[in-house]
């Protein structure tokens, strides 16, 4: 015999409020991020977390105890930690003796897993080794890739997509040279990624254009991949599908070329019967 659920309505004007903020928008909410440990951790591991942690507030939330999941067996308490705290990405970190120093990340669509990473930690290096300037919370970073691997390999591929989604920020309509401070690079060789942080200083230069010049704040990372579970293509399609509302509509009688420019198609006009802008001094006497 099936079982009814029932729906309680929100009562207050701040239940509504915060039911209304969870329901799906044309224009969504910058994506949430969960960060947990699993039953057993190291210093290494905690360190890398939460440094991942500070790079990602203030849209991030770290809960704390330990919790015995395995991401690659089951799912259903990450997915009901991304219905309960609203979150669609996941920095999981655990430690054994088959795999030591162990990270996942992940990102779920509509509740449900999406893509997963296994990334074990080779070389660490935290935020409190570099002994420079540190960057302002909530900046949004310009993610570099490079090797060759990303574009070659279809799962390197799927997983840069992932990392773009981990760690930008609201999409940016244009870019400021002055709101520049902060850069992620990735680097793929050898089944392995590699992670680093600098920030962006701008320098006189003696022309219009600054000079620029990195430092390395961290954290520095060297990641092996492990095990990956990556979502199929019928359902990746469907978590990108966009609204009828975000489509470019196409104008009638307007072609655009390679280069950013703007032809519009006119019917030929008799120049006699034209209205122009009528002066005293053309007027007939």
């Amino acid at each position: 015999m099936a079982v009814i659920r029932r729906i309680k309505k929100p009562t207050t004007r701040k239940g509504k409020k915060f039911l209304l903020n969870r329901e799906p928008k044309v224009i969504e909410n910058s994506k949430q991020s969960l960060f947990f440990k699993g039953r057993k951790g190291n210093e290494i591991l905690t360190s890398c977390l939460r440094d991942l942690y500070h790079l990602k507030k203030p849209d991030a939330l770290m809960l704390g105890g330990k919790h015995d999941i395995l991401p690659f067996e089951s799912t259903t308490q990450i997915e009901a930690f991304s219905k309960k705290y609203d979150s669609s990405l996941f920095f999981f970190g655990t430690h054994t003796k088959k795999r030591p120093n162990n990270i996942v990340l992940g990102r779920l669509y509509d509740n449900q897993i999406l893509d997963m990473v296994e990334l074990g930690i080779d070389q660490y290096k935290g935020l409190n080794s570099f002994d420079t300037e540190k960057i302002t919370t909530g900046l949004k970073p310009c993610l570099i890739f490079t090797g060759p691997n990303f574009e070659q390999n279809p799962e390197l591929n799927r997983i840069q997509n992932l990392l773009i989604d981990l760690f930008q920020r609201e999409n940016a309509n244009s870019v400021r040279l002055q709101g520049l401070e902060h850069a992620i690079m990735f680097t793929a060789s050898d089944n392995k990624i590699f992670m680093r942080s600098y920030r962006i200083l701008l320098k006189k230069s003696g022309f219009r254009t600054p000079r620029i010049e990195l430092s390395e704040i961290g954290p520095s990372v060297d990641f092996s991949i492990r095990r990956v579970k990556l979502a199929s293509e019928d359902f990746f399609k469907s978590a990108c599908f966009k609204p009828k509302e975000l489509k470019i509509k196409k104008k009638k009688n307007i072609s655009r070329e390679a280069v950013v420019s703007r032809r519009v198609h006119v019917k030929q006009q008799d120049i006699k019967k034209l209205q122009t802008r009528k002066m005293k001094g053309l007027r007939r006497r």
